[in-house]
């Protein structure tokens, strides 16, 4: 489980494909905080590491891919040089900052508009209605593996649309600084909002 509280942007350093793929990414964590067989959440895509190291003077850790990961995320898209959101698994005791994220990406987004609004930025996000249903005002939901808020939320036919805020800190900390229409993003629904949809789908008529 993570908390959508990104702790550093790494970036793809290589990409094997042979089978699954296995994608090295570089990072400035510690490596004896790095477990082989650890979970981190790379752009909000739960994933295991399978080596580490260093070259040169800079850290890195190896995850394995499989086609359906590739299919069903952003992650297909990744190049030698692409930005990554990086958060290591919660350990018991973390102060749980954002909201409970389990690395389980539900769909994909895609950016239709960026603009600065005071000193922070407003993007404006569409996705399937299917998605939609389960993306509410003030709610949570998890864009890249951040954790943000909904500002406003708007249906369109299949689509919906849904704005969220940037704040300086988070711009300069993530990988939503790249964002431009047309940006690719991991969307990960709010955990409740899954729960309350299904009890609803059961619920006696």
């Amino acid at each position: 489980m993570f908390t959508g509280i990104v702790r550093e942007v790494g970036e793809v350093m290589a990409i094997h494909r042979q089978g699954d793929t296995k994608i090295r990414l570089s990072c400035a964590r510690d490596l004896t905080l790095i477990e082989i067989g650890a979970s981190i959440s790379c752009n909000g895509v739960c994933l295991t590491v399978v080596a580490k190291g260093e070259s040169g003077s800079q850290n890195w850790f190896e995850v394995d891919a499989s086609g359906e990961t590739r299919s069903k995320t952003t992650l297909g898209d990744w190049g030698i040089g692409t930005p990554v959101n990086l958060e290591p698994a919660m350990r018991l005791g973390d102060e749980l900052g954002g909201h409970i994220v389990s690395g389980h990406v539900d769909g994909l987004g895609e950016v239709t508009e960026v603009r600065p609004e005071g000193d922070s930025h407003r993007l404006t996000i569409a996705t399937s209605r299917a998605l939609g249903r389960f993306i509410a005002q003030k709610g949570s939901v998890t864009i890249d593996g951040i954790s943000l808020t909904v500002n406003e939320v708007s249906d369109t036919g299949d689509a919906t649309e849904f704005g969220i805020n940037i704040i300086p800190h988070t711009w300069q900390v993530t990988n939503l600084r790249d964002a431009a229409t047309g940006t690719k993003v991991n969307l990960e629904i709010d955990l409740l909002a899954r729960y309350v949809a299904r009890l609803a789908e059961c619920s006696p008529a």
